[in-house]
């Protein structure tokens, strides 16, 4: 018995080995760590060299990371983004009829929640109103455009819309023409790609059709409250799931070779200011073009790339440690602790580059003085700045034009992260902050200084740069009561409940100048979750 066990270990133990080596190979890629003379390509891998001035990558990589999410596209809400998605099957859709229990036979709208949609349930006390529930029974394609797209205001918030629809910017229109925001969707033919679960005659909301009438209105406050805790629900990532985007056909019109003729139109502008118009009419055929092209290709013909998970790897490895470091640096030091503080955040920059400090990236012996350079950490930088792109940029040609652009915006995006984060881990080195590599003597106190002086700026500069909404927080976090809120069209810009509105540049609006203070630039807030409401 005992030699018939061993045998069959033996036999088992062969086995297995054949299978191993019966094995296909994992394909042999060249590491990016075998490059030789990485010294000679220090124009690539230039630790003082930052983006250039216009670059668009990281404005592209913020975009995309942010599609679907409600936090993001309020704060930034005019969109410069347009991807192919669709409805899965089964998703509830909701409409609020205004005539009665009649499927509209035009285009109209219908929303993703039914706090949404009972805005436009109207009928009176007497009669009720009629909402209808409606199921997807076909995978139903849509077109989706970032920013906050459903607002109705002269800004820009509709351009991409007006472009795709008219081939130019319609700021006279009075209706609604395509697929907005995170939250309602236009519909072609309710008859077709969906069925009717249920019309329901509903109890009136009783909210008022004006919206000067909302701070004396607690019915219609209440019912507004409703519309923006639903919103926030698909705040953050990974935002409205029931629209599955096609990542693999996203326009953008930060991509400065299909739409060239933007690029001087943002020259000094801050992010907030972008806009779409002033397009040339030749740019705005290209970007027609190229959405024509991926609505019209096979899905074969794509990479198959989860994009939304590449971009979101890369927000979730660094945006919780730029954002601590960034914390230890604002904190007040007296000389005698300065040094202990300066090697705790050292070693939150090793733990950063951790993955990529390969054992040959070492300063020389004579290199630790506040006047080193840090040549020697460029295959650091390096070996960072490629890791989450390589792979990637190795399947060269199955890639689309659209995912060509958001492998650029990722090279882009993540080779600043790792120049500024190796630039600032290898200054530690250098001076000798870092507890692996202590000097024979301590560094200066005035030196040190001066070091996390360099420190702060160097990562406030790359957080404003980044500019992901992630970090756009209340600060201090709201009570159990209370809810985060943006400021946003149509909800938080109204005038004290006696006071005269104030004054806009059409003289006959509710809503103040687009061009200063809190609707220019939305601030996070905290707002009551029950009476008495208050945005």
């Amino acid at each position: 018995m005992l030699f018939t066990r061993k045998a069959a270990a033996v036999w088992l133990s062969l086995a297995f080995e054949r299978v191993l080596t019966a094995q296909t190979p994992l394909s042999s890629h060249t590491s990016a760590s075998f490059y030789p003379g990485v010294e000679n390509d220090l124009g690539q891998w230039d630790l003082d060299e930052g983006p250039a001035v216009n670059a668009t990558g990281h404005l592209l990589f913020g975009t995309a990371n942010s599609l679907l999410q409600n936090w993001a596209n309020t704060r930034h809400r005019i969109g410069h983004t347009i991807v192919p998605g669709t409805v899965p099957v089964g998703t509830l859709l909701y409409h609020g009829a205004k005539t009665g229990p009649h499927l509209p036979t035009v285009l109209d709208w219908v929303a993703v929640e039914p706090e949404h949609s009972t805005i436009f349930c109207r009928g009176t006390i007497e009669t009720g109103c009629w909402h209808l529930t409606l199921t997807v029974t076909r995978p139903m394609k849509v077109l989706y455009f970032d920013g906050t797209s459903a607002a109705k205001i002269p800004e820009g918030t509709m351009d991409t819309q007006d472009l795709v629809a008219w081939s130019e910017m319609k700021p006279e229109r009075d209706g609604d023409e395509f697929v907005r925001t995170q939250t309602e969707i236009m519909i072609c033919n309710f008859t077709s790609h969906m069925e009717i679960v249920s019309f329901l005659n509903l109890e009136s909301i009783r909210i008022s059709t004006h919206l000067l009438d909302m701070p004396e209105d607690p019915n219609t406050f209440r019912h507004a409250f409703e519309v923006v805790r639903s919103a926030s629900w698909r705040e953050n990532y990974p935002g409205e799931t029931r629209i599955m985007l096609d990542f693999s056909g996203l326009v953008s019109f930060y991509d400065t070779a299909l739409v060239p003729s933007l690029v001087p139109r943002r020259v000094g502008l801050d992010r907030w200011d972008h806009r779409v118009a002033g397009i040339s009419p030749e740019d705005i055929e290209r970007v027609r073009d190229r959405l024509a092209q991926a609505l019209t290709r096979p899905p074969s013909t794509t990479s198959g790339i989860d994009w939304k998970t590449a971009l979101r790897v890369v927000v979730d490895r660094y945006a919780s440690r730029l954002e601590f470091i960034q914390h230890l640096l604002n904190l007040s030091l007296d000389d005698g602790s300065i040094f202990d503080h300066a090697q705790q955040i050292q070693r939150q920059l090793r733990n950063v580059l951790l993955p990529y400090t390969v054992f040959a990236a070492l300063p020389p012996n004579t290199s630790v003085t506040a006047n080193a350079t840090s040549l020697w950490a460029a295959p650091v930088f390096r070996e960072c700045a490629v890791s989450h792109t390589a792979s990637i940029a190795s399947r060269g040609t199955t890639l689309t034009p659209s995912e060509h652009l958001l492998l650029q915006a990722v090279r882009e995006t993540t080779h600043e992260i790792c120049r500024v984060v190796t630039k600032m881990w290898a200054s530690g080195m250098n001076l000798g902050v870092d507890a692996f590599y202590p000097p024979e003597q301590r560094p200066e106190v005035d030196h040190i200084h001066t070091l996390m002086g360099e420190w702060k700026e160097d990562v406030t500069q790359l957080i404003s740069w980044l500019d992901w909404s992630v970090w756009v927080k209340c600060r201090p976090a709201c009570g159990f009561e209370e809810m985060c809120y943006l400021p946003t069209w149509p909800f938080g810009f109204f005038p004290t409940p006696g006071a005269p509105l104030q004054a806009r540049w059409d003289n006959g609006s509710l809503w103040p100048d687009p061009n200063t203070g809190e609707w220019k630039r939305p601030q996070p807030k905290c707002i009551r979750r029950r009476e008495p409401y208050g945005f």
